[in-house]
């Protein structure tokens, strides 16, 4: 199954994305599992983007939102919030949805945010895409959009932040990183806020000093406890309508053709077809700063996880996994994610001369027992940035202005996504999955 243009799509964007599809068969050639098969990547030429629109120095970032369901309608919230307190100048212009009830609701609160900014909505965002007026564009659809609508809104000469996960699935995101690579003057940030904390920055320092040794393990969690089933607290609404207030087809473009489903349209992390679930929703939350940390450690190269259905036996994706991650340095990660208890791991580093504790605001070392002499235990201090998610918006469009690229950039989001795939792959396929960096391949064993 293919990758289809979406209703009314340009046509330039649809072969812009047939051409990265088209170039594919190398780069993840030996993976040949169905999701593979959705939309092979090619690492060759990527079309050139448009160019961007210029932002004069001091002038009002002027950004669309694409997706405004529960999340997407967060960020206009919050941007506009950012924008009432002074901290940045931004003013959403223009927002695009598939369901009419959903945009209708988020140009409410923009019109009474934004007192004189006229705030247009589009059903179609290739419409949207086609403005020459706009900065940014912030993508917060679901998982199986991601990589098309970041990949459309670059070439439409737009920067972006792009919600995690950064794609559903690692083909996914080797297309989407052959156009970043390819339009290096073009902004990028994956929604990973956690990485906007500044204790992960020391524990990095730390680390890439070598005062405490090589790293050599790491731990890290993200649980919950919820009893009436993790994303079910996302409600039905009886207005919708497909065909009539709600373009049912078009949301289902790249998982192909559905029956209408109110629980898959709404409760999307719940399938497999439209999420890897716990993996990509929690877990990238937690390995991302890590990865941050341990950058010294390079590419995950081995991944092993096994996934359960333990409680929510209703929920088609796992409700508890264990991750086993291998770095190029021989570094190893555990990860463990639940919905059905909410006790995790501690969050720490080990090294061979002392360990990093990161579970609270700051970053804690303290020696191991042969080298209690050589090592003092201390804790470095970090400020509070408040919100880490208003500070992870500030920092991408101050990137904006700045044309600096940010820390949570297509290499960071591909290291995790090498991760959530291949992991998603041994949960539902099993056995240990393996990633080459040097030819950017996958392979089982």
């Amino acid at each position: 199954m293919t990758n289809h243009p979406t209703e009314g799509q340009s046509r330039r964007s649809f072969l812009s994305n047939a051409a990265l599809v088209a170039g594919a068969g190398a780069v993840l050639g030996t993976i040949t599992t169905p999701r593979a098969a959705t939309a092979q990547p090619g690492l060759g030429a990527s079309p050139k983007a448009k160019p961007r629109v210029e932002l004069k120095e001091g002038e009002t970032i002027r950004m669309a939102v694409i997706g405004t369901g529960g999340m997407g309608t967060g960020h206009v919230e919050s941007f506009l919030n950012l924008n009432a307190a002074g901290r940045e100048k931004v003013h959403i212009v223009a927002l695009a949805d598939v369901n009419d009830l959903h945009v209708e609701r988020a140009k409410s609160i923009c019109d009474k945010k934004q007192e004189g900014v006229k705030v247009d909505t589009y059903r179609d965002y290739t419409k949207l895409l086609e403005r020459d007026d706009i900065h940014g564009v912030l993508v917060a659809s679901p998982e199986h959009w991601h990589a098309d609508h970041g990949i459309d809104a670059l070439l439409a000469g737009k920067d972006v932040y792009l919600e995690k996960p950064m794609t559903l699935n690692l083909p996914d995101a080797m297309r989407l990183r052959a156009v970043v690579k390819g339009n290096p003057e073009l902004i990028l940030q994956v929604g990973t806020q956690y990485a906007a904390q500044p204790k992960y920055l020391e524990a990095k320092k730390i680390i890439e000093s070598g005062e405490i040794g090589l790293p050599l393990w790491s731990q890290i969690a993200y649980c919950r406890n919820t009893p009436a089933g993790e994303w079910n607290y996302y409600g039905i609404d009886k207005n919708w309508k497909p065909g009539v207030n709600l373009d049912w087809d078009a949301w289902c473009k790249p998982i192909g053709k559905q029956e209408w489903d109110p629980k898959l349209y709404i409760r999307w992390r719940r399938y497999r077809k439209a999420s890897t679930g716990i993996v990509g929703d929690l877990l990238v939350h937690e390995m991302t700063p890590f990865f941050v940390s341990l950058n010294q450690c390079g590419w995950p190269v081995r991944v092993h996880a096994f996934g359960s259905h333990m409680i929510d036996k209703d929920m088609e994706n796992h409700d508890q996994v264990n991750l086993n991650i291998q770095f190029e340095s021989g570094h190893n990660m555990i990860v463990a994610g639940n919905t059905n208890n909410e006790n995790g791991f501690e969050k720490i580093i080990r090294c061979q001369k002392g360990n990093i504790f990161l579970s609270g605001r700051h970053c804690v070392v303290r020696p191991e027992r042969p080298f209690e002499k050589d090592i003092e235990e201390k804790t470095v201090q970090c400020p509070d940035v408040g919100n880490d998610q208003d500070q992870h918006r500030v920092n991408w469009l101050s990137c904006i202005r700045t044309r600096k690229q940010p820390d949570s950039n297509i290499d960071q989001g591909t290291k995790v996504m090498v991760v959530v795939d291949l992991a998603t792959r041994a949960m539902w396929e099993g056995g240990s999955w393996s990633f080459d960096p040097k030819t950017m391949t996958a392979k089982r064993g």
